[in-house]
Order: C-alpha cells, then sequence, then structure tokens
C-alpha cells in the first residue's frame, strides 16, 4: 500500500495585526514522496493527472546525434511527420529537413510543420516564418503552420510563447529536448558557436501524449483535425515507465513546475540538474537546500561565460550563494553554451525535455519534458555529467559564488516574467 505524500509546510507569518503576511500555495516547504517509481508514480498522477506508463524503449541523444537519428526516421516515414519546433532558421541544416520532408510528402506521407512565431522569426523578413523555407516546404506539400503570429506587440504575445520541441513520426516515434534547427545545435558542443545539449527519441504508448500535444498546437495554429490513422493504437516494448507532461502557462502552479518539485522531492541519494537558465522560483531553491542538508548529493550544472542571456545569468549567479551555504555543488560550463534540461534522481529517474528551470518557462510558455525510470539511461546521463564536468569549472564562494547588487536586480527582473498579470 503506498503511503500517502506528506507535505511538511511553513505556518504563515504573521504582522502586527496578526494577519498573514505569507500565503499559503500548492506544495509549499518541503515534502516527501512514497518511494520508489510506484511511489512517484501515484504523486505524478495526482500532481498532473498522468502516471508512469510501462513498455517504453528511451534513446539519449547527445548534440548533433539528433539530426542524424531524427532524419533517418523521416526518411523511413510512411504515413505521417508531425514537427513542433521553436526555432527553424535557414541555414545547411535546415536544408537537410526540407529534403528529407519533401522527399516524404511526394510519397504521399503527410507531413505537417509548426514553428513559434517569435523563435522562429526570420529578422530580415517581414514574415513571421522564412519566406523560403516555408515556401519550398509548401511547394512540396508540406503544411506549414506558425504559432500565435505576432499581430500586436502586447505582454501576452510575447511571453505565451511554444517553446517545445516535438517530432512524431508514424505515431510511434517521438523525439524532444532541446534542439532546433539551426546551425547552433550542428557541433559537438566544445566549440563556442556549439551548443551542448541533450535530448531523446522515445517509443511507446506516451508517444500518443506527444501528438496530443502537437495537436493542439496545430489546431491552435489553423490546422484541422488529424486522421484517425495518425493515432496507431499504443505499442508497449520492453522497457520501463514514462510520462510526457506538457505545460501551458496558467494561474498557479504549472505542471512544469509541478514536475520539477516531485522529481526534486523524490531524491533520496543523488539529485544532479543540469540546465540552460538556471534561475528557478524561492520554492524550488528552498528544496534543493533542503535536499543537501539531508545528505543528498545535489549538483547544478549551469552555463559559464558562454551565455546567450547576460541578464539570466547574472540571476543564475545570484542563487549561488545560497545554494552553496546548503551543500549544493555548482559547475560552469566552459567552451560553450550549456543548453541541456535533464535531471537525474538516484541511479533510476530521468527527465529530459525543453522545460528550463526559469520563471518564463515555468509559469508561461509552452513546455514539454519527458520523465522516465531507466537505469540503464541513468547510467548513461550520469556518464554525460562526468563528461561536462571536465569541461567545466566548479563554483565556490571564493570563485564566483558570491551575489552582488546586480545579480540581485537581476534576479528579481527575470522571477518578474512569471507573476499573474
Amino acid at each position: 500500500m503506498l503511503r500517502e505524500l506528506r507535505y511538511v509546510e511553513k505556518l504563515p507569518q504573521t504582522g502586527s495585526q496578526g494577519s498573514p503576511t505569507q500565503k499559503k500555495h500548492e506544495l509549499q516547504g518541503p515534502f516527501e514522496l512514497p518511494p520508489g517509481p510506484e511511489g512517484f508514480s501515484f504523486a505524478l498522477f495526482q500532481s498532473t493527472g498522468v502516471a508512469l506508463s510501462p513498455g517504453h524503449r528511451v534513446e539519449l541523444l547527445k548534440n548533433s546525434q539528433v539530426f542524424d537519428r531524427l532524419l533517418e526516421d523521416i526518411r523511413a516515414a510512411k504515413h505521417s511527420v508531425h514537427m513542433l519546433i521553436y526555432i527553424w532558421r535557414p541555414c545547411a541544416l535546415s536544408d537537410r529537413f526540407v529534403e528529407a520532408l519533401s522527399e516524404r510528402s511526394r510519397a504521399g506521407v503527410r507531413c505537417h510543420v509548426v514553428v513559434d512565431a517569435i523563435g522562429s522569426k526570420d529578422n530580415t523578413d517581414a514574415s513571421d516564418f522564412n519566406r523560403q523555407v516555408a515556401e519550398r516546404l509548401t511547394q512540396e506539400g508540406v503544411d506549414v503552420h506558425v504559432y500565435r503570429r505576432l499581430k500586436r506587440r502586447v505582454w501576452g504575445q510575447l511571453v505565451g510563447r511554444s517553446h517545445q520541441k516535438i517530432v512524431v513520426v508514424d505515431g510511434r516515434i517521438a523525439y524532444t529536448g532541446g534542439f532546433g534547427i539551426w546551425k547552433t545545435w550542428e557541433g559537438d558542443g566544445l566549440k563556442k558557436d556549439n551548443w551542448r545539449d541533450t535530448h531523446l527519441r522515445v517509443e511507446g504508448p506516451e508517444v500518443r501524449r506527444f501528438l496530443l500535444t502537437f495537436c493542439q498546437h496545430w489546431l491552435e495554429s489553423g490546422g484541422g483535425l488529424l486522421p484517425l490513422e495518425d493515432f496507431p493504437d499504443p505499442e508497449a516494448n520492453r522497457g520501463g515507465g514514462a510520462a510526457f507532461i506538457d505545460s501551458f502557462g496558467r494561474m498557479g502552479v504549472t505542471k512544469a513546475e509541478r514536475l520539477t518539485r516531485l522529481a526534486v522531492a523524490a531524491a533520496t541519494k543523488r539529485l544532479w540538474i543540469a540546465n540552460a537558465y538556471f534561475t528557478p522560483p524561492s520554492a524550488v531553491l528552498e528544496q534543493l537546500e533542503a535536499k543537501a542538508r539531508q545528505g543528498v548529493d545535489v549538483r547544478v550544472l549551469a552555463p559559464g561565460p558562454k551565455h546567450d542571456v547576460r541578464l539570466v545569468r547574472a540571476s543564475q549567479r545570484s542563487t549561488y550563494a545560497r545554494l552553496l551555504a546548503a551543500g549544493v555543488r555548482i559547475w560552469e560550463y566552459q567552451p560553450a553554451m550549456m543548453h541541456a534540461k535533464t535531471m537525474l534522481v538516484d541511479d533510476w529517474l530521468c527527465v529530459v525535455g525543453s522545460t528550463n528551470l526559469d520563471a518564463l518557462s515555468l509559469n508561461k510558455l509552452s513546455e514539454g519534458s519527458l520523465v522516465f525510470e531507466d537505469k540503464e539511461a541513468a547510467r548513461e546521463l550520469e556518464g554525460y555529467w562526468e563528461q561536462d564536468f571536465q569541461h567545466s569549472k566548479e563554483i565556490t564562494l571564493e570563485n564566483g559564488g558570491r551575489t552582488n547588487p546586480w545579480r540581485r536586480f537581476a534576479r528579481r527582473v527575470t522571477q518578474l516574467a512569471g507573476r499573474d498579470r
């Protein structure tokens, strides 16, 4: 019998008149989960409506490995290819995808593409998505739509974006991670212009949930209902449990933050986090501090000097002093922008997806991550971290871990993006 979730909540502080000055909120304070995969799945179902379902085969893909594998599957597609991409820009890599999709479309395969209006905006063109790329795809029968075109530059339009990276082939294979269709992701993550990233390929029942997320973006972007044959009966493999958690901006705590909080809570021995924009809300920082003080090996791998958003890096570094004081170990990746969004819990639970640990991703953007139990994949992810540590600098209070007014200001600004408006 599963133990009930036990929440250890802080009592609200009171002001001089006895009125609460700190509101209680969902998942406030450190809390414990029932043990193991079954207990985590039970908690995940209560919090997100999705439990770990068995029968998944997961393949981790590092840096540009994802493109060769993905293009191989696209070229072998028999019925459908559905792509939801945040960044797609003209380059040699784009040409490879245009050619593969065009060939499949001419062969009678339904090919659908949705790109985000901001992530894939061409600054040299008045259109939302590069006209040349869109026209080449459309001429070959590929159906292309733009997610939430920018009609008015209002706050809600600027932050209510889709940051998802999803590809579904024949309704049976799905991809996600941090990749975009752009030369930034073509290298090995060891040169300043080639970002370090982690992605995955998955087969199993949760592929249908990937496709459902695509459908929601497709319909909002003006696409029609997909035919029944795009949703084949789920096939279970010999593999572990997995759940695809998609998250959309909303009032209160999103599914992205719930998944993050639950993954942290599940750690009893190890919690390793790699994240491109590591400036989580105070509730998550409090959890990380509590885990470290309990003796859990908590490590954070974040971008170093090669960062694409200076303000976010300053905000990231504002969290270091309190985490280091609690016993968290922190590394900054040196050769290139570290763009991965992964978590490793103990020796069995992994999280890989598009979700950054910042206020924008956790509260406003459309994001998706696969959480799965797989000891072999966990060992492989551990190997990724060990390799990355060799190219990283460990941060202490003496060599960059102290905060300052600029970093505190940056954190206040980045946290504003997640406030309900």
